[in-house]
């Protein structure tokens, strides 16, 4: 087993929603189960996965298959396999209607009611623009406006058509291709966690890089697993703590992935609505009952911006958010029904200056 000391430094990946506690608080047993953690490159990041089992063998058992089940998720929704399902329907669903499996049919299904409850504030049919915009970012320099008119032209979940009665997909408009970076992580960690269910496991915590994380139970003699969400405009000075516990945790931020131009910085997220990155934002967090929907509804809450975001978590449950403005004197930070604590005094969406 190992050592809390050694797994506390694990734990504390800086800017990461990882719990960075020492973990006193966390024992090393209860009765017979011990805490074994491994990680693996996984969705274009590290995943990692801490559980309690009753031995280092089943440990390695209950490791190989949430990691597979994470890898076939992948497999299936990654837009940069050719060989997925994602790729096979950008290819196919604009000259008629392509049937899919259920699975895939479910999840589009759920990602589109997002759509509709956020006013397309998330979109999985913005892959035309993400793929423009990388292109730029890679270049330093903003995309060609023909191109921008182009993918803008091929985005709108509206325009993507579902069928139950065929468990079919149409695509109204040509070009427009799926993305399901902003929900695919959720929905793995989703898919491995209920298998660890399953399997018996009630303590676990999974999380994928610095985005989505899904706690199964808590620790012994623990309200929930330690996660520390940073200020990001000060990496070192935690921003809140949250005790998780049967829930996620997931956030959308600006602060490592972008790239500046004539003086503008671009976050890596794209309002699908206008077609270009979004500005004026530098993180949300938000904790719900499923990992699927706090990836979804962090990107939303990013896109739709502070004024707004009160409004859209009045159709959830059991949800809330930190959104953290841009910097300058102006940075702010907004929680909605937020109970982590320190907890800010929610006051919707009025606007609480970051003390310094």
């Amino acid at each position: 087993m190992q050592r809390l000391d050694a797994l506390a430094r694990r734990l504390a990946v800086g800017g990461s929603l990882l719990a960075s506690c020492t973990l006193a608080s966390i024992p090393c047993a209860v009765a017979q189960d011990s805490l074994f953690q491994e990680s693996r490159p996984a969705m274009g990041t590290t995943v990692e996965i801490l559980l309690y089992a009753s031995s280092r063998v089943r440990a390695a058992e209950l490791f190989e298959a949430a990691f597979e089940e994470i890898e076939r998720v992948e497999a299936t929704l990654s837009s940069y396999r050719p060989t997925s399902e994602i790729s096979r329907l950008n290819a196919l669903a604009n000259g008629g209607r392509i049937v899919t499996d259920p699975e895939v049919f479910g999840l589009l299904a759920r990602a589109l009611d997002v759509s509709r409850r956020t006013d397309g504030a998330f979109d999985i049919s913005v892959g035309a623009l993400v793929r423009v915009w990388k292109r730029g970012r890679a270049n330093g320099h903003l995309p060609p406006s023909a191109e921008l008119e182009q993918a803008a032209a091929a985005v709108g979940w509206e325009h993507v058509v579902l069928d139950p009665a065929t468990r079919s997909v149409h695509f109204l408009v040509p070009g427009l291709e799926l993305d399901f970076g902003g929900i695919g992580k959720g929905y793995a960690l989703d898919r491995a966690a209920a298998l660890l269910r399953r399997a018996g496991v009630t303590a676990a915590l999974l999380g994928a890089g610095r985005s989505s994380h899904y706690a199964i139970g808590a620790p012994p003699r623990t309200t929930g697993w330690p996660i520390v969400v940073p200020d990001p405009h000060d990496p070192e000075r935690p921003l809140s703590n949250v005790h998780l516990r049967d829930g996620s945790l997931s956030t959308s931020g600006s602060g490592q992935q972008f790239f500046e131009y004539a003086g503008t910085r671009y976050s890596h997220i794209i309002d699908p609505r206008t077609g270009v990155p979004v500005t004026g934002m530098t993180q949300v967090t938000v904790t719900a009952r499923s990992a699927t929907d706090s990836d979804a509804l962090a990107t939303a809450l990013f896109v739709a911006g502070p004024e707004r975001a009160a409004g859209l978590l009045e159709h959830y449950d059991g949800v809330g958010a930190l959104v953290v403005t841009a910097a300058g004197p102006d940075a702010a930070v907004v929680p909605i029904a937020w109970t982590g604590s320190p907890r800010p005094r929610d006051r919707g969406a009025q606007h609480l200056p970051l003390e310094r």
